[in-house]
């Protein structure tokens, strides 16, 4: 169980808080309005309503003792830079910011950001290339190269093995684990035999995985 602090409750602090919570840590939330703290106070760990832009508001909450702060307020990109630049001064372990567009992203970086996230362009990228291809149902970006890919099965491998279809000698793509409903099979033998709705999970570069699900 990890501790973490969620500066902002707005769309991406809200989720981010849910599923943090989801998983078993402690999380605390801060916002400025009053009305979004409210939303979340039935499920965090505690909650506050307060301008993080405020050193004070920030001291009062003993950055030194949260695993991760995420600053959550991309839409205000001036109080993003002032709130993650307090943040390390004040001995935060680690901060994760929000940004919108890659200068961004540097400035926050230079000031002392230990990662920056990009919540509305990674899930378009994301959404770009599901629909883009033919039968992508997910993926999670893993590098600017490689990603991890849910491909339904194509019927032509159907009563085949793993063997048999050759994926990483035909594609350049590693099966890792196949899905059928709940069931999930991680590290398949090379003997497992593909059954009907059958989902594969694959790794590979993205012009590899497109050219596996054209053949599909």
């Amino acid at each position: 169980m990890k501790s973490f602090l969620i500066i902002g409750a707005g769309r991406f602090g809200k989720h981010l808080s849910e599923k943090l919570i989801d998983l078993g840590n402690d999380v605390v939330a801060v916002d400025k309005n009053a009305e979004k703290i409210e939303q979340l106070n039935n499920i965090l760990t505690d909650s506050f309503v307060g301008d993080c832009r405020n050193e004070a508001v920030l001291k009062a909450l003993g950055i030194n003792n949260f695993d991760v702060c995420f600053v959550c307020t991309a839409e205000d990109f001036q109080s993003s830079l002032e709130i993650t630049s307090m943040l390390k001064e004040l001995g935060a372990k680690y901060v994760v910011s929000t940004a919108k567009r890659d200068r961004q992203a540097d400035l926050l970086k230079k000031i002392g950001a230990d990662d920056v996230i990009y919540p509305e362009k990674q899930i378009a990228q994301k959404t770009g290339i599901r629909y883009n291809a033919k039968n992508i149902v997910d993926l999670i970006q893993i590098s600017d190269e490689y990603a991890i890919y849910e491909i339904p099965v194509s019927d032509a491998w159907l009563n085949k093995t793993i063997v048999d279809v050759n994926v990483r000698k035909n594609y350049k793509v590693n099966i890792i684990a196949i899905k059928n409903g709940e069931s999930i099979n991680a590290a398949p033998l090379p003997d497992y035999v593909f059954k009907p709705r059958d989902h594969i999970m694959v790794i590979g570069k993205q012009h590899d995985v497109f050219k596996l699900t054209d053949k599909n």
